[in-house]
Protein backbone atom coordinates (compact mmCIF):
# COMPACT_ATOMS: atom_id res chain seq x y z
CA UNK A 1 0.00 0.00 0.00
CA UNK A 2 3.07 2.30 0.53
CA UNK A 3 3.96 2.01 -2.83
CA UNK A 4 0.64 2.72 -4.58
CA UNK A 5 0.69 6.14 -2.07
CA UNK A 6 3.80 6.94 -3.30
CA UNK A 7 2.47 6.42 -7.02
CA UNK A 8 -0.94 8.39 -6.16
CA UNK A 9 1.67 11.10 -4.56
CA UNK A 10 3.46 11.36 -7.79
CA UNK A 11 0.90 11.63 -10.13
CA UNK A 12 -0.79 14.47 -7.83
CA UNK A 13 2.23 15.98 -8.38
CA UNK A 14 2.21 16.08 -11.83
CA UNK A 15 -0.97 17.34 -12.09
CA UNK A 16 -0.30 20.17 -9.25
CA UNK A 17 2.43 21.24 -11.74
CA UNK A 18 0.12 20.86 -14.60
CA UNK A 19 -2.56 22.83 -13.61
CA UNK A 20 -0.32 25.46 -11.97
CA UNK A 21 1.33 25.58 -15.60
CA UNK A 22 -2.26 26.11 -17.25
CA UNK A 23 -2.86 29.25 -15.09
CA UNK A 24 -0.58 31.27 -17.49
CA UNK A 25 -2.24 30.19 -20.16
CA UNK A 26 -5.27 31.72 -18.57
CA UNK A 27 -3.51 34.99 -18.56
CA UNK A 28 -1.95 34.94 -22.45
CA UNK A 29 -5.68 34.05 -23.52
CA UNK A 30 -6.58 37.32 -21.56
CA UNK A 31 -4.17 39.19 -23.34
CA UNK A 32 -4.37 37.82 -27.04
CA UNK A 33 -8.42 38.57 -26.88
CA UNK A 34 -7.49 41.75 -25.71
CA UNK A 35 -5.03 42.51 -28.58
CA UNK A 36 -7.43 40.88 -30.74
CA UNK A 37 -10.44 43.15 -30.21
CA UNK A 38 -7.88 45.93 -29.59
CA UNK A 39 -6.62 45.49 -33.70
CA UNK A 40 -10.03 45.23 -34.58
CA UNK A 41 -11.59 48.23 -33.21
CA UNK A 42 -8.57 50.42 -33.93
CA UNK A 43 -7.73 49.11 -37.40
CA UNK A 44 -10.32 47.36 -38.64
CA UNK A 45 -8.69 44.08 -39.14
CA UNK A 46 -8.28 40.44 -37.97
CA UNK A 47 -6.98 37.47 -37.94
CA UNK A 48 -7.53 34.00 -38.14
CA UNK A 49 -4.30 33.13 -36.33
CA UNK A 50 -4.43 34.63 -33.41
CA UNK A 51 -8.33 33.70 -33.33
CA UNK A 52 -7.76 30.14 -33.53
CA UNK A 53 -4.40 30.44 -30.80
CA UNK A 54 -7.80 31.32 -28.41
CA UNK A 55 -9.31 28.43 -29.06
CA UNK A 56 -6.53 25.92 -28.83
CA UNK A 57 -5.23 28.08 -25.71
CA UNK A 58 -8.43 27.87 -24.08
CA UNK A 59 -9.18 23.76 -25.18
CA UNK A 60 -5.72 23.66 -23.24
CA UNK A 61 -7.38 25.08 -20.49
CA UNK A 62 -9.88 22.58 -20.34
CA UNK A 63 -8.61 19.74 -21.29
CA UNK A 64 -5.55 19.77 -19.51
CA UNK A 65 -6.51 20.50 -16.46
CA UNK A 66 -9.47 18.00 -16.17
CA UNK A 67 -7.20 15.66 -13.59
CA UNK A 68 -6.27 18.50 -11.30
CA UNK A 69 -9.96 19.69 -10.78
CA UNK A 70 -10.46 15.86 -9.56
CA UNK A 71 -7.74 16.23 -7.12
CA UNK A 72 -9.38 19.13 -5.85
CA UNK A 73 -12.72 17.80 -5.79
CA UNK A 74 -14.10 20.43 -8.22
CA UNK A 75 -15.78 18.24 -10.70
CA UNK A 76 -19.78 18.95 -10.99
CA UNK A 77 -21.25 16.60 -8.19
CA UNK A 78 -24.95 15.60 -8.22
CA UNK A 79 -24.53 14.26 -4.51
CA UNK A 80 -28.42 15.20 -2.43
CA UNK A 81 -28.29 11.00 -1.75
CA UNK A 82 -24.72 10.05 -1.33
CA UNK A 83 -23.92 13.11 0.83
CA UNK A 84 -26.60 11.87 3.03
CA UNK A 85 -24.76 8.54 3.78
CA UNK A 86 -21.95 7.45 5.59
CA UNK A 87 -18.60 8.45 4.81
CA UNK A 88 -17.23 4.78 4.18
CA UNK A 89 -20.22 4.27 1.69
CA UNK A 90 -19.67 7.56 0.05
CA UNK A 91 -15.90 6.34 -0.69
CA UNK A 92 -17.39 2.91 -2.34
CA UNK A 93 -19.89 4.66 -4.24
CA UNK A 94 -16.33 7.15 -5.31
CA UNK A 95 -14.96 3.48 -5.72
CA UNK A 96 -17.68 2.35 -8.09
CA UNK A 97 -18.41 5.53 -10.65
CA UNK A 98 -14.11 5.94 -11.24
CA UNK A 99 -13.79 1.84 -12.06
CA UNK A 100 -17.09 1.65 -13.55
CA UNK A 101 -17.54 5.39 -15.59
CA UNK A 102 -14.68 7.68 -15.07
CA UNK A 103 -11.97 5.69 -16.23
CA UNK A 104 -13.68 3.65 -18.68
CA UNK A 105 -14.68 6.90 -20.26
CA UNK A 106 -11.16 8.93 -20.07
CA UNK A 107 -9.45 5.23 -21.79
CA UNK A 108 -11.91 4.97 -24.74
CA UNK A 109 -11.79 8.98 -25.67
CA UNK A 110 -7.62 8.65 -25.40
CA UNK A 111 -7.28 6.10 -27.09
CA UNK A 112 -10.05 7.09 -30.23
CA UNK A 113 -8.22 10.33 -30.48
CA UNK A 114 -4.84 8.94 -30.77
CA UNK A 115 -5.24 8.12 -34.10
CA UNK A 116 -6.55 11.19 -35.09
CA UNK A 117 -3.62 13.33 -34.22
CA UNK A 118 -1.53 10.82 -35.93
CA UNK A 119 -3.66 11.23 -39.16
CA UNK A 120 -3.07 15.10 -38.37
CA UNK A 121 0.32 14.90 -37.72
CA UNK A 122 1.18 12.69 -40.47
CA UNK A 123 -0.47 14.94 -42.86
CA UNK A 124 0.39 18.35 -41.51
CA UNK A 125 -3.43 19.20 -41.21
CA UNK A 126 -3.51 23.02 -41.83
CA UNK A 127 -6.58 25.05 -40.79
CA UNK A 128 -9.68 25.25 -43.39
CA UNK A 129 -9.43 28.91 -42.51
CA UNK A 130 -7.37 31.54 -44.82
CA UNK A 131 -3.88 32.14 -42.54
CA UNK A 132 -5.03 29.65 -39.68
CA UNK A 133 -2.79 27.32 -37.61
CA UNK A 134 -1.66 23.64 -38.04
CA UNK A 135 -4.38 21.41 -36.78
CA UNK A 136 -2.25 18.46 -34.59
CA UNK A 137 -1.16 20.43 -31.61
CA UNK A 138 -4.71 21.12 -30.72
CA UNK A 139 -5.71 17.08 -31.54
CA UNK A 140 -2.67 16.29 -29.03
CA UNK A 141 -4.32 18.15 -26.19
CA UNK A 142 -6.78 15.47 -26.18
CA UNK A 143 -5.14 12.55 -25.49
CA UNK A 144 -2.78 14.37 -23.27
CA UNK A 145 -5.71 15.16 -21.22
CA UNK A 146 -7.21 12.41 -21.04
CA UNK A 147 -4.14 10.63 -20.04
CA UNK A 148 -3.66 13.08 -17.00
CA UNK A 149 -7.21 12.43 -16.30
CA UNK A 150 -7.00 8.90 -16.05
CA UNK A 151 -4.20 9.14 -13.89
CA UNK A 152 -5.90 11.08 -11.54
CA UNK A 153 -8.43 8.78 -11.51
CA UNK A 154 -5.79 5.76 -11.04
CA UNK A 155 -4.53 8.43 -7.52
CA UNK A 156 -8.01 8.57 -6.46
CA UNK A 157 -8.22 4.83 -6.65
CA UNK A 158 -5.53 4.55 -4.34
CA UNK A 159 -6.97 7.01 -1.94
CA UNK A 160 -9.84 5.99 -2.10
CA UNK A 161 -8.62 2.01 -1.05
CA UNK A 162 -6.09 3.80 1.51
CA UNK A 163 -8.99 5.40 2.97
CA UNK A 164 -10.87 2.13 4.10
CA UNK A 165 -7.57 0.79 5.00
CA UNK A 166 -7.06 3.27 7.44
CA UNK A 167 -3.84 4.70 5.54
CA UNK A 168 -4.72 7.48 3.92
CA UNK A 169 -6.61 11.42 4.61
CA UNK A 170 -10.75 11.20 3.18
CA UNK A 171 -10.30 11.69 -0.79
CA UNK A 172 -13.40 13.38 -1.14
CA UNK A 173 -12.80 16.22 1.75
CA UNK A 174 -12.44 19.36 0.17
CA UNK A 175 -9.56 21.84 0.75
CA UNK A 176 -10.49 24.82 3.34
CA UNK A 177 -12.41 27.50 1.88
CA UNK A 178 -15.94 27.56 -0.30
CA UNK A 179 -15.81 25.78 -3.86
CA UNK A 180 -16.15 27.91 -6.65
CA UNK A 181 -19.93 27.11 -7.06
CA UNK A 182 -20.21 28.13 -3.28
CA UNK A 183 -18.87 31.70 -4.01
CA UNK A 184 -20.70 32.08 -6.97
CA UNK A 185 -24.10 31.05 -5.00
CA UNK A 186 -22.78 33.53 -2.25
CA UNK A 187 -21.58 36.43 -4.43
CA UNK A 188 -25.23 36.19 -6.20
CA UNK A 189 -27.10 35.91 -2.66
CA UNK A 190 -25.31 39.01 -2.17
CA UNK A 191 -26.20 40.82 -5.08
CA UNK A 192 -30.01 39.97 -5.05
CA UNK A 193 -29.88 41.07 -1.15
CA UNK A 194 -28.12 44.75 -2.75
CA UNK A 195 -30.75 45.10 -5.03
CA UNK A 196 -33.04 44.61 -2.66
CA UNK A 197 -31.92 46.84 -0.61
CA UNK A 198 -31.60 49.47 -3.26
CA UNK A 199 -35.54 48.80 -3.80
CA UNK A 200 -35.94 49.37 -0.30
CA UNK A 201 -34.21 52.98 -0.29
CA UNK A 202 -36.20 54.14 -3.32
CA UNK A 203 -39.22 52.83 -2.05
CA UNK A 204 -38.74 54.63 1.42
CA UNK A 205 -37.47 58.24 -0.74
CA UNK A 206 -40.45 58.11 -2.45
CA UNK A 207 -43.05 57.98 0.25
Amino acid sequence: MKALLALSRAIDALNVRVGKAVTWVTLLVVLVSAGNAVVRKVFGTSSNAWLELQWYMFGAMFLLTAGYTLLKNEHVRVDILSSQLSKRTQIYIEIFGVLFFLLPMAILIMYLSWPMFMDSYISNEQSSNSGGLVRWPVKLLIPIGFALLVLAGISRLIKCVGYLRGQAPDPLARAEGKSAEEQLAAEIAREAQDREAAALQQQNKGQ
